[in-house]
């Protein structure tokens, strides 16, 4: 792919230049804070090794565990994702190029890349979208390449590409599927019935099958998942949503990405780009239809900043500076919304007095005392340590047979990832993946459980008692000042009682 690509990433300092910011900028916060509550889950799944998981593919939760083989090292956890953020900046200005842009639309579309706080937001952890950016933006760049060039490799790497985006993240799905619609109503369309198409299909097929195979196996719990998803979002109106993802990507850049939206379909130059602005509303009609978060859209943008930004090629070099300039001004007093800039108490004072606090875009987000995922990134270390006091104060023959049972996944993953320099036992939940480890052979006689209902818990017991709680500053309100309890004799074994334990969210 690197070869693809060569003839298009030509010397272009300035965009270079733009991609060692982004990187640093990344790397600079990348150890703040602390751990996120998905990113201690992909680790614990990632301990697992399996070719795929309840809630997503393997590659994000490999790469996790790969990265604290030799111990905890949030920055190191980082690191990928600041590389992917600063990748994208150069080939955005590569595509620019490819569509004929010279070195403005380049350094036009980079600098949109870079200013788009959605995007920098979508840098700062790593998630399963953490490369989607990427991947969405070079399968639309390879594509574009073979319907111009007439380039049988390009596809067959876009095939290549889009497979491993599968095994990260299934959300590749929308933006497949919007390209192939593209191509079928737009003057590309003879590629579909290339022998090259069929083959990169197949390749995208081939790569993304482990992990399908395993989600055909167990049920396909991911379309569980995704159905507690859409009826617990916030999406609204189709207007609504794309409103919020004109303020979320800057909406001094959305002049940008709607000219990208309309110029093929205006420009003849610009017509072999018509399948992308056409991708991009089917994946957006399939989001939304599907009350999908905001989020989900966001790696569609670049790809449309650089087909706007060859739009633009014709603005004064001082206009279009002056454009960049401005974004740049718009962005950052966001930049502590998205990256871990400032500590959370004062960070809690500028939400409030910027009036910044972000809509969640699901439930779990519901009174965030900072963001979502900055409160999302606290708490996780101290509710160990409560939980390690109430298990070493057990006598040690209750210590043996001890389960420790969390209400969900962030919690015992905090339990499996920080536990083990206290000596403590793997945690049990039902949620997700761990539902699939099932009860690890705990016979529920005695139970050490984080953020139940000991009202609800007293009538499966012969004993509750309540021992301790847990919290921390600015976490979120379902992880603060929440019960400890001690549970012994559960009345139902906990192997035969496992099933009612099953939560898909």
């Amino acid at each position: 792919m690197l070869t693809v690509l060569s003839s298009d990433l030509r010397r272009q300092p300035g965009v270079w230049g733009i991609a060692a910011i982004t990187g640093l900028l990344h790397l600079a916060f990348a150890g703040r804070y602390d751990f996120f509550r998905n990113e201690l889950y992909y680790i614990v799944c990632g301990r697992h090794p399996a070719f795929g998981y309840a809630d997503q593919p393997s590659l994000v939760p490999l790469l996790a565990a790969a990265t604290q083989l030799f111990g905890l090292n949030l920055w190191l956890l980082r690191v990928p994702v600041a590389l992917a953020a600063a990748a994208l900046v150069p080939l955005t200005a590569a595509f620019a190029r490819l569509l004929g842009g010279g070195a403005g639309p380049g350094l036009i579309s980079a600098c949109a890349v870079a200013l788009a706080p959605a995007l920098i937001g979508m840098g700062s952890l790593l998630t399963t979208s953490t490369f989607e950016p990427l991947a969405w933006t070079a399968c639309a760049y390879l594509v574009t390449r073979a319907a111009l060039h007439g380039d049988r490799r390009a596809l067959l790497w876009a095939g290549v590409v889009a497979g491993i985006a599968s095994e990260a993240k299934y959300g590749i799905g929308f933006w497949v599927f919007g390209l192939g619609a593209g191509l079928l109503l737009s003057p590309a369309r003879a590629m579909l019935a290339t022998r090259s198409f069929a083959t990169a299909a197949a390749m995208a097929a081939l790569i993304a099958a482990p992990s399908l195979i395993w989600q055909s196996v167990n049920g396909w719990p991911f379309f569980e998942v995704m159905v507690h998803h859409s009826a617990g979002n916030f999406t609204g109106t189709p207007l609504r949503f794309e409103i919020g993802q004109a303020v979320a990507i800057n909406a001094l850049l959305a002049p940008l990405w709607l000219t990208g939206l309309i110029a093929p379909f205006a420009m003849q130059t610009l017509k072999p780009a018509r399948f992308i602005a056409i991708a991009y509303v089917v994946a957006a009609a399939l989001i939304i239809g599907g009350h999908g978060k905001d989020y989900y859209l966001f790696p569609a943008y670049p790809a449309l900043f650089a087909v706007g930004a060859v739009a633009c090629a014709r603005l004064a070099v001082w206009v279009s500076a002056s454009w960049m300039l401005l974004a740049a001004a718009a962005t950052a007093p966001l930049l502590p919304i998205v990256l871990p800039i400032l500590q959370p108490a004062t960070l809690a004072i500028y939400l409030d007095r910027m009036h910044l606090h972000p809509h969640p875009d699901e439930e779990a987000g519901v009174g965030a005392p900072l963001t979502q995922v900055f409160s999302d990134e606290l708490g996780w270390r101290a509710l160990e340590k409560s939980v390690a006091v109430v298990y070493h104060a057990l006598p040690p023959e209750e210590q043996r047979r001890a389960a420790i049972v969390a209400t969900n996944y962030g919690e015992a993953a905090a339990i499996d990832v920080f536990g083990g320099a206290d000596g403590m036992p793997p945690a049990l939940t039902g949620q997700n993946q761990y539902y699939f480890w099932g009860p690890r052979g705990y016979d529920g006689s005695v139970l050490i459980h984080i953020n139940g209902d000991p009202d609800r818990w007293r009538r499966n017991c012969a004993s509750l008692d309540i021992v301790g709680s847990f919290g921390a500053p600015y976490v979120m309100p379902y992880e603060s000042g929440r019960p400890i309890f001690v549970c012994r004799g559960l009345r139902v074994g906990l192997a035969e009682a496992w099933e009612h334990f099953k939560r898909l969210q």
